[in-house]
């Protein structure tokens, strides 16, 4: 595909991105970035989950240079945003939420467009990459009015790709495309990652976090209020349950069975018992001996794990009952 520096598995990847305390506050006194922390490493993926609002696209516009930030800092690879605009802005790629293109222009002068707009030589073998990449090869001289909705996002990719940047912001990358359409993004964004690019992006489908990001990031009210790995959230937040197929309905739960606070489903024929996989003992193994001695018998018993959209929905409505009232 498109020819960057990868960085080496065998080493710890760098920071390639750094934001210190920063804040954005509006003349109309709205604080849309409350005091972020940030580092990102070369190469990887981070998934900004939040609810409209909550100053996502804020935090990326200031980073990108397009806001300016009321305090903090930011550094790209070691030069700030600011004293260093012309150094910053052409190492970073944004894909906006917004389908802003020039409907009267091809594809191929849009995109080779762009590329001159960061002072890059000409150079129509890596435009024609770019546009395979993304299946635009077919469309390079089509005007942008006529494709569709989907097209036009992977435009909007190949303009942000031009000028070969290292860092990419995707915002809401694939709002209002099909499911064959954005499962092909994810395709997409998982090739620059090999790469060696590293990518940034918001997004309202959690399934899309899930799938393709290496950390997740969970911004509400503009306060970064976690930013874990992965997997390592999924295991300390997410809860896990074992789920009982009674052999025999019951009308409630036994007295002594109290201690592991088990649910009944309506018709008393599943019991629900919720667990901590980090905990030393899940106290399955004593639960089972108990539901024995008590009589009561199953037939199946199956696991699952909350999915990353709950726990998403349980940060976030915590993060909103530890607000402070008026």
């Amino acid at each position: 595909m498109l020819a960057y520096n990868a960085t080496s598995m065998n080493s710890p990847a760098p920071a390639i991105l750094t934001v210190t305390g920063l804040s954005k506050t509006y003349s109309g006194g709205f604080q849309a970035l409350k005091a972020i922390d940030l580092e990102i490493q070369q190469g990887e993926i981070l998934a900004l989950l939040g609810p409209n609002g909550a100053g996502k696209t804020t935090l990326i516009s200031t980073i990108c240079g397009i806001v300016t930030p009321s305090t903090g800092q930011v550094s790209v690879n070691g030069y700030d945003i600011i004293k260093d605009y012309r150094q910053t802005r052409s190492m970073i790629g944004l894909v906006p939420q917004e389908l802003h293109t020039d409907s009267f222009e091809s594809v191929w002068n849009t995109v080779s467009f762009s590329r001159g707009l960061f002072g890059k030589a000409p150079d129509p073998a890596y435009i024609e990459k770019v546009l395979k990449s993304l299946s635009l090869w077919d469309k390079k001289d089509n005007m942008i009015m006529t494709l569709s909705g989907g097209m036009k996002r992977r435009v909007l990719i190949a303009k942000a790709l031009s000028h070969e940047p290292t860092v990419l912001f995707l915002d809401e990358p694939t709002a209002g495309v099909d499911v064959e359409l954005r499962k092909d993004m994810w395709n997409i964004v998982r090739k620059l990652k090999s790469e060696g690019v590293t990518i940034i992006l918001t997004t309202h489908y959690i399934e899309e976090a899930e799938e393709i990001a290496d950390r997740i990031g969970v911004i509400n009210k503009g306060e970064l209020i976690l930013i874990e790995e992965k997997q390592s959230l999924m295991q300390k937040l997410g809860k896990k349950q074992l789920i009982l197929d009674l052999v025999s309905p019951i009308s409630s739960v036994p007295e002594a069975l109290s201690g592991y606070q088990l649910e009944m489903n309506e018709e008393g024929s599943k019991l629900i018992y919720t667990f901590d996989t980090q905990g030393e003992r899940t106290g399955i193994t004593s639960l089972l001996d108990d539901l024995k001695s008590a009589g009561i018998g199953f037939h199946d018993l199956n696991t699952t794990q909350s999915s990353l959209e709950e726990i998403f929905v349980s940060l976030v409505s915590d993060a909103a009952t530890e607000q402070p009232t008026a």
